[in-house]
């Protein structure tokens, strides 16, 4: 009734169906999150800001699962000299509202660069994650300063040089 050849054809083809294929979806447990240290000098802002707002979203990863924060902490040092291109330094406003009438308040981000540096580059990672929960989260692992100094020397973080 069964042959030889038959039978092993039929062992093969169950092996293969019993090997498990899932998609492994990473959580809070399985995520490692890493220290990096990026440097922004001479960086385009807007480049710069779309590779470390991919970064700290986790999406160079091989496990990133889009609602968990699987991302690695990254500092930013040297925000100050981040390039704008174009007439950028004088001609882009930045619009706050101050929450009262008339209280809508422009600067542009030559006044930035003066009064907090750190700033310009924030605000670019901010309007590039998701405005939910899971943003406002991710926008923690963002670490920037204007100088080379920082306070992350106990994470040993490592060094990538973003082009």
């Amino acid at each position: 009734m069964w042959d030889e050849l038959t039978v092993k054809s039929f062992k093969i083809s169950t092996k293969v169906e019993a090997l498990s294929y899932k998609t492994i979806s990473a959580n809070i447990k399985t995520v490692t999150k890493n220290w990096v240290i990026v440097d922004a000098e001479d960086q385009v802002l807007g480049r710069f800001s779309s590779q470390v707002a991919m970064m700290i979203r986790g999406k160079n990863k091989t496990n990133y699962t889009p609602h968990v924060d699987c991302g690695d902490h990254v500092i930013v040092i040297n925000a100050e000299k981040v390039k704008l291109t174009g007439n950028k330094w004088t001609e882009k406003e930045y619009v706050r509202y101050t929450g009262y009438p008339g209280g809508q308040r422009f600067a542009t981000p030559t006044e930035w660069l003066k009064k907090k540096p750190e700033l310009i580059i924030e605000n670019a990672v901010r309007g590039m994650l998701p405005k939910t929960k899971l943003g406002r989260a991710i926008f923690s692992n963002l670490h920037v300063y204007a100088g080379t100094e920082h306070p992350h020397t106990a994470q040993q973080p490592k060094a990538i040089k973003l082009s």
